[in-house]
């Protein structure tokens, strides 16, 4: 029998709460609020919460994740997005995806809108020096880059994926593959030599050491797009999972988890020898649930990548501060992931911009106490990605979560506290429930829809890292195929 026991911890109901607000008058000045820490944080494409051996996977090891949520405080109730430029953009806005006019992954929807203020700004304002490394999938026009939404160093790959084109302008540099592809530094190409993890993890650690030797605090937004599809992984990983009998693809997937394990514990050791490990917060996550492609196993939950099931959109989230932040913790309380821009704010002393926009809150209480008071809250999941030219679509796709309750397409509820395999469709039992979720979802989604920005955009032209490439290197510009503007092709 598989090892599920991680994941059924996350049942476990606190019988005694404690509450913070009878202990203010005593209580001494957080240590963790007013500092300027480094932050690290480190985002996995399409890897899910099982995908870990520390959460009971019966073959993946994972030595050093399973290291760093052992010395970190771990949210066993940390939820994303079901896929991932809608995940990206609520980790930098601090808002629901579909108010920044991120309702997909292509189609110019992926384009988080221009008046929104970024976490990489924030930061930025309040001393740190920012850099990317990877993915940013949230345009691929300039206007749009991480240059010009906050970052000061940018090495990156276009649209979601190394070697992706899409109508309109989400794309990758042409003819790009994992291994050597051609990386935007600075938003100059340069050809590189290696795996794509390798090069982003080796990139952002010469980096901070710049940042270190000068004496800078920094934010490093560590973005791979592993174990994204093609499931491909330098050959030494994959043999475990051969030698199991798994398929091709799912070879991949798990040889790149295992890439990005051994890419982790480069990271942990590098800090400890820098000597500033107890001077920076580490946070590692996903964006959505497993690829459905690569993965053979998800704890039992419902759902994979897409979905908005618990499986969809419960991800890792481990964050590690030495001497500040309880190491071996576990936190049950639902957090979402526009709740880390009002967190690393309360730490840093930054303000948000356009504060009463934000969607998100601060979840300082619950680094500093797990079982804090934490009032409940109603939050939204929506699938988006309707079809090119298509009305955006209320009720398809879509999920309603509290700390109990999980209401799917306003026809199936689930107790996720007695239920959290979705096995048994408890709606009838709670007509209560469903009038209040579904009633904050109809005032959620009006307030939604003027702010999808990108409904309407053209899909006309080339990619344009294709046009930055093609002239950085003087190639000939093809003729456009208007055929089929807005299918996806992969180079």
């Amino acid at each position: 029998m598989m090892n599920t026991q991680p994941f059924f911890s996350f049942l476990a109901v606190t019988s005694a709460v404690l509450s913070l607000s009878s202990m203010a008058a005593d209580a001494e000045p957080s240590p963790m609020k007013g500092v300027k820490p480094n932050i690290i944080l480190v985002i996995t494409d399409d890897q899910g919460y099982a995908d870990i051996s520390a959460h009971g996977h019966p073959l993946l090891k994972t030595p050093h994740l399973d290291q760093l949520r052992a010395e970190s405080m771990s949210f066993e109730s940390f939820h994303a997005s079901p896929t991932c430029a809608p995940t990206r953009s609520a980790i930098m806005s601090g808002r629901d995806p579909f108010y920044v006019g991120v309702t997909h992954t292509v189609l110019e929807r992926e384009r988080m809108a221009l008046n929104v203020p970024t976490l990489a700004e924030m930061l930025k304002e309040n001393g740190y020096h920012t850099g990317i490394f990877g993915k940013w999938h949230l345009g691929d026009e300039a206007a749009y880059r991480p240059d010009k939404r906050g970052f000061d160093e940018v090495y990156m790959h276009g649209a979601g994926g190394i070697g992706q084109s899409y109508g309109g302008t989400c794309g990758d540099a042409p003819g790009n593959q994992y291994f050597n592809p051609y990386i935007l530094h600075n938003n100059t190409f340069v050809k590189t030599e290696g795996f794509c993890t390798d090069l982003f993890f080796n990139q952002a650690i010469l980096w901070m050491k710049k940042m270190k030797d000068e004496k800078k605090p920094f934010f490093t937004y560590l973005s791979t797009n592993a174990p994204h599809g093609p499931f491909i992984s330098p050959e030494h990983y994959k043999k475990p999972f051969a030698k199991a009998g798994y398929n091709a693809k799912q070879q991949g997937f798990y040889g790149m988890i295992a890439n990005i394990d051994e890419r982790m514990g480069t990271l942990m050791a590098q800090l400890e020898e820098w000597k500033i490990a107890d001077d920076t917060i580490l946070i590692f996550m996903s964006d959505n649930g497993p690829t459905g492609a690569g993965n053979t196993w998800n704890a039992g939950m419902k759902g994979k990548k897409g979905s908005v099931d618990e499986g969809g959109t419960r991800v890792p989230f481990f964050i590690r501060w030495p001497k500040k932040i309880s190491a071996d913790t576990r936190c049950q309380k639902l957090v979402r992931h526009y709740d880390i821009l009002p967190t690393l704010a309360a730490i840093t002393g930054a303000t948000p911009k356009e504060k009463k926009q934000l969607a998100g809150r601060s979840f300082l209480p619950l680094l500093e106490n797990p079982e804090a008071d934490w009032a409940d809250r109603i939050t939204v999941f929506h699938k988006g990605r309707w079809g090119y030219k298509q009305q955006p679509t209320k009720n398809k796709s879509y999920a309603l979560r509290s700390g109990q309750w999980r209401l799917v397409d306003g026809k199936h509820l689930y107790d996720i506290q007695k239920d959290p395999l979705q096995k048994k469709n408890v709606i009838k039992n709670h007509p209560e429930v469903v009038q209040k979720m579904t009633a904050y979802y109809d005032a959620w989604w009006e307030k939604a829809v003027p702010l999808m920005v990108n409904e309407n955009a053209p899909l006309e032209g080339h990619n344009t890292f294709h046009l930055m490439f093609w002239k950085q290197f003087n190639l000939p510009v093809p003729p456009v195929n208007h055929k089929k503007p807005f299918s996806k092709k992969r180079n």
